[in-house]
């Protein structure tokens, strides 16, 4: 058994992992990483760049069909679902050299490519190395939840990390799970020729502003796509090449294939938490503000300390956690000013309170500003009218903001900065955007909430009756 000494050790080369182990180590402390499975984690190799690469290819079909609006005729999409896939494997092998071993190395991290266990509150075995560590960082990430619908073991069945091996496009995708996951491979498969059927137990995405929520679902039914709400999977059989998923008020519905994308969970079932006193809740590891576990020389970070589960998370935690791991000042978590988006057409993003949870919140203290897309140039342009703004503020500040539609995932970025940096309204409304953009969709939501302000005051009209009386 060989045993090494390091200043930190990382779990696990997901984002989170990777970029504590990148900022660490260039700042002079000394690095271990552990990685039993692919370096990048679920976002590189099964979730964030495959899904994203598979939906380009969708939309490039589906611009096909749909061009005749635009003045050039509509034409029938040769689709390849397997060069689609060569296609998403291509964009994960561009990226693969930042998130290398390689790499890495190269900074000076030592990499060991085994799975990690504790055996101390201090020390974690890898294969046959013993790591002892002044600071331990947990970035296991998460894995696909499969729950224990009756027969699902009966039936192969897809997961996001299973889905890029299959090559053979799926006649008639049965999806269980009406979250961001869920909806985004419905409408990349409905728009690559596939039948699609999502049957989601509750309300399709149901964690986001049930209005702009709607704007999306409706485009997504337009399509063609099936999606059955309140329909909770009870039991699940598969005949000849088929899938029949049964749900608990009497539907039934079948297909050729079935993917399985109702949650994550946390991986931490291997790590041994117990022989270093690290306790866990049901969503995760068990942290405070600061990221720290009930072992005050152990993090955990991303997915693995639960919460919000988004890769950029991950990568802000590891921000966090660098000032205490390096420096040993005091720097928490926040959740205010994260945001996170759902990459169908018309995009779907929130930052900070929804409406509902802003009433609740703040009450009559609370406005809230719209502005919807067919007021926009540019969307008219380019016939992208289908969506809106909203912006809940409380005394001139932004406390959320949610966006349905084209680029919605682009344009909050503007209103977590916001609020990151509890910004006002005049601040958005001071900035010059440039004309025609997307981008002026901000703007004039911040714009609708001083109109009523300056155009419908009577004190302003009769400042400006004085002015235009009294001044030469």
């Amino acid at each position: 058994m060989k045993r090494i000494k390091t200043d930190i050790l990382v779990i696990g080369a997901g984002s989170g992992g990777l970029s504590v182990a990148a900022g660490a180590v260039q700042m002079g402390a000394k690095v271990v990483l552990l990685e039993g499975h692919k370096m990048g984690g679920d976002c590189l190799n099964y979730g964030c760049v495959p899904s994203k690469a598979l939906i380009a290819s969708g939309k490039a079909a589906y611009g096909q069909t749909h061009s005749a609006e635009y003045g050039v005729a509509n034409a029938a999409p040769q689709v390849d679902y397997a060069a689609a896939k060569d296609h998403v494997n291509q964009v994960i092998a561009q990226i693969e050299p930042v998130d290398s071993q390689e790499r890495f190395e190269g900074l000076g991290v030592h990499v060991i490519r085994e799975f990690g266990r504790f055996i101390s509150d201090t020390e974690v075995q890898a294969g046959d190395t013993v790591i002892a560590a002044r600071r331990i960082v947990i970035a296991t990430g998460s894995s696909p939840l499969v729950p224990p619908i009756d027969g699902i073991e009966t039936v192969p069945y897809l997961t996001n990390e299973t889905l890029w091996d299959l090559r053979v496009r799926p006649d008639h995708l049965l999806i269980i799970g009406g979250g961001p996951i869920g909806m985004e491979m419905a409408q990349a498969h409905r728009r690559l020729g596939s039948q699609v059927t999502v049957i989601e137990g509750a309300k399709a995405l149901g964690k986001d502003d049930p209005e702009m929520a709607e704007v999306v679902l409706t485009n997504l039914r337009r399509e063609g796509i099936v999606i059955a709400e309140d329909a909770q999977a009870d039991r699940i059989e598969g005949r000849d090449a088929s899938v029949t998923v049964h749900t608990k008020d009497g539907r039934s519905f079948d297909g050729s294939h079935l993917l399985v994308a109702v949650g994550r969970t946390s991986n931490t079932d291997s790590l041994n938490l117990d022989a270093a006193g690290i306790e866990t809740t049901r969503s995760g590891v068990k942290v405070d503000d600061s990221l720290r576990t009930t072992n005050r020389r152990v993090y955990a970070v991303g997915d693995a300390a639960g919460g919000l589960q988004f890769t950029h998370v991950a990568g802000y935690h590891a921000g966090v956690i660098i000032r205490s791991l390096l420096f040993a000042l005091p720097s928490k978590a926040k959740t205010a000013h994260i945001p996170w988006a759902t990459y169908t057409d018309p995009e779907l993003a929130q930052v900070g309170l929804t409406e509902a949870q802003a009433r609740e919140q703040h009450g009559d203290k609370l406005e809230v500003v719209r502005f919807h897309y067919n007021h926009n140039d540019r969307a008219i342009a380019e016939r992208k009218t289908d969506g809106l703004i909203k912006v809940m503020v409380v005394k001139g500040r932004p406390v959320g903001a949610s966006i349905a539609g084209h680029q919605a995932g682009e344009l909050i970025n503007l209103w977590s900065l916001v609020i990151a940096n509890s910004m006002k309204m005049s601040q958005v409304a001071a900035m010059v955007s440039p004309y025609p953009t997307i981008g002026e969709v901000n703007k004039r939501a911040a714009g609708a909430y001083f109109s009523p302000r300056l155009f419908e005051s009577d004190l302003v009209k009769r400042v400006v009756g004085l002015v235009q009386r009294l001044v030469p």
